[in-house]
């Protein structure tokens, strides 16, 4: 099997139990799409795309959340006792007359009471809730970054699949019409040999060469249809749609970008975006432990009505009397401890950390920008090598063409050159998609790929 075929075969078999899954539900759908229409429809249907988008909005509701904790706090209550037993007190004896130092068991209250009021609380001051604010928008803006990194990955893959199904169409045409070549040369051949002109041995021989062309006929017909599968799958579209691509492979533009002015920007990167919001939040964390020291204060207050019945004629009209209470509540941390000493230490190992982190990703992004440019130059130069090959190739089976038809050659010589020009088209498309490859990842060690 040719290397290509291997190459994308192993890449779709991966994806076969998803695809699998997919297949089982109908859809007549049918769909026209250029490559970046195919992005635009992966964006919106890609459940990896849609799960990041319901992130960011949890993301959103968690800062919500910790804003509302500043906000008035208010809770209404109420509540119905029946003493099964009227709780026991002790006076002493000699308020009645008794013996000092004794003390007369009483029962003060009655066998029913109800209690309805509302509390109400706002906090005054908390340096912890105020940097809580900031983490949650980091929060937030961690899970807008990795909302944006994964629409960059669906891309990346929607495009890698889309042109790699017109690789494959492409490869596609050139076997049928190697297939139109060999039979003509395999009729020819039959009708010399009825002639007395060639052995039988030569018509078995381009027999062998046309059965083999056909049967990769059929592995590029499957192999198409598999590239489709593929292609759908990345795009989160069912397999049973009808998908028809618009673009060519000759609207791909393989020449190398002009080099940025200055150093690299590392911030063009998503995965550094995110890891120096990372790094934000760690110093963050620090800073709030570290403010926990200082006092908290809150404003309470509550109002309630009470009603004390000796029988349960509760919702009766009878009076019930009120209770209203309001205070000032401040918290002083003296000593926790040393728990919050160790958080701080704790804090500073995660930022030390993230900064290897940030210093990791810078060698790594430039270890893939020079991995990527030197894989894309070398394609691009190599799709004009394997271009040039094909030609040639062609010339040859032409020439060896002629000259057995002219009775100076023979056809192990056209079988030959058949052979030699299968191999310089195999090798050119192998070459063209490797190029592909190439220019998808450049962009993106570039932070120059696009969803838009």
């Amino acid at each position: 099997m040719k290397p290509f075929f291997n190459r994308f075969a192993l890449l779709v078999l991966l994806c076969s139990s998803g695809i699998l899954r997919a297949q089982q539900q109908p859809d007549a759908s049918s769909y026209t799409f250029s490559v970046m229409q195919a992005v635009d429809f992966a964006l919106q249907h890609q459940p990896s795309v849609k799960n990041a988008q319901l992130d960011q909005q949890a993301a959103t509701n968690k800062v919500r959340e910790v804003v509302g904790i500043a906000l008035p706090q208010i809770n209404g209550s109420g509540q119905i006792q029946d003493f099964l037993e009227i709780p026991t007190s002790f006076i002493p004896a000699e308020v009645f007359g008794g013996q000092p130092g004794t003390f007369i068991p009483v029962q003060f209250g009655t066998k029913y009471n109800a209690t309805v009021g509302v509390s109400a609380s706002q906090l005054l001051f908390s340096g912890e809730w105020f940097l809580g604010v900031k983490g949650a928008k980091i929060y937030q803006e961690l899970a807008q970054k990795n909302t944006v990194r994964t629409q960059l990955e669906t891309a990346s893959e929607v495009k890698k699949a889309y042109y790699s199904t017109l690789v494959n169409a492409e490869r596609k045409k050139l076997v049928e019409a190697n297939v139109a070549m060999i039979k003509r040369l395999m009729d020819d051949t039959r009708a010399l040999n009825q002639n007395g002109f060639v052995e039988q041995i030569d018509v078995d021989r381009v027999t062998v060469a046309y059965n083999n062309i056909l049967i990769e006929q059929q592995n590029i017909n499957r192999l198409l249809d598999l590239s489709l599968v593929l292609l759908k799958y990345q795009m989160g579209m069912e397999q049973t749609a009808t998908l028809t691509l618009t673009d060519d492979l000759k609207s791909l533009n393989l020449d190398m970008p002009v080099p940025q002015n200055g150093p690299f920007n590392y911030a063009n990167r998503i995965e550094y975006q995110l890891l120096d919001l990372q790094l934000r939040g760690s110093r963050l964390q620090m800073r709030a432990n570290r403010i926990g020291y200082l006092p908290t204060a809150a404003l309470f207050g509550s109002a309630q009505y009470q009603a004390q019945r000796t029988k349960f004629d509760i919702f009766e009209n009878k009076p019930w009397y009120p209770i209203v209470v309001v205070g000032l509540q401040v918290n002083v941390p003296i000593f926790d401890g040393l728990q919050r000493h160790y958080r701080i230490q704790q804090s500073r190992v995660s930022i030390a950390k993230a900064e290897n982190d940030m210093f990791m990703i810078r060698q790594t992004i430039d270890l893939q920008m020079a991995i990527a440019r030197a894989n894309l130059i070398n394609s691009a130069s190599s799709i004009n090598t394997r271009q040039s090959n094909v030609d040639l190739a062609q010339r040859v089976y032409d020439v060896a063409k002629k000259k057995y038809e002219a009775g100076v050659g023979s056809n192990l010589e056209v079988l030959n050159a058949e052979t030699a020009l299968k191999e310089a088209q195999t090798n050119y498309f192998s070459a063209l998609y490797d190029a592909v490859v190439a220019k998808v990842e450049y962009e993106k060690a570039t932070g120059t790929l696009t969803f838009k």
